[in-house]
């Protein structure tokens, strides 16, 4: 179920434009108080949150609406917007020290903003793919391996809705 919803914010030159071709993002909102069903992260005054206590209120509040959040709706139709690919020798050799660095970052900035997820981590012979359900958390994530572990990163956003695909790589 992909929506044509296009978000619009102000811009110097030309008034309104499109600053969000998300299809998943509802464009007249969502009633107000809302939980996801299956994060329960709580919409209250326009945006998604991770609040545990009022989650936990709203499940007793006949007014609370239970609807499926747009990361939770990507996660289930496998629809990344962001696509990270790490390849070279230094990454198996750092494996385990480089998933945890990707999966501590990306826990913090999903505190920060649920609908930034990880969608899955596919390991092949050649490279490890990681896919997300927003564009920056795939630019985010390699730039904090970048910090972490140099080596050479590569982000492209290409497409309609954007999809950012982020390459890194490090031999020695």
């Amino acid at each position: 179920m992909q929506r044509n919803v296009q978000k619009f914010g102000i811009s110097d030159k030309r008034g309104r434009t499109r600053t969000s071709t998300d299809p998943y993002l509802a464009e007249a909102g969502i009633k107000e108080p809302a939980v996801c069903q299956t994060c329960q992260a709580v919409y209250r005054q326009k945006r998604w949150q991770l609040d545990p206590v009022m989650a936990g209120k709203l499940a007793h509040d006949h007014a609370a609406h239970w609807v499926t959040c747009p990361a939770c709706q990507k996660v289930a139709e496998h629809y990344p917007e962001g696509i990270l690919t790490l390849r070279g020798s230094y990454l198996w050799n750092h494996e385990e020290e480089i998933r945890n660095i990707l999966l501590n970052a990306a826990e913090r900035i999903s505190m920060r903003n649920p609908l930034e997820r990880v969608i899955s981590i596919d390991r092949s012979e050649q490279a490890l793919v990681i896919e997300t359900t927003d564009n920056k958390l795939a630019e985010q994530l390699g730039r904090a391996l970048q910090k972490a572990h140099s080596g050479e990163l590569q982000i492209d956003w290409q497409g309609s809705p954007v999809v950012c695909r982020v390459q890194w790589e490090r031999w020695h």
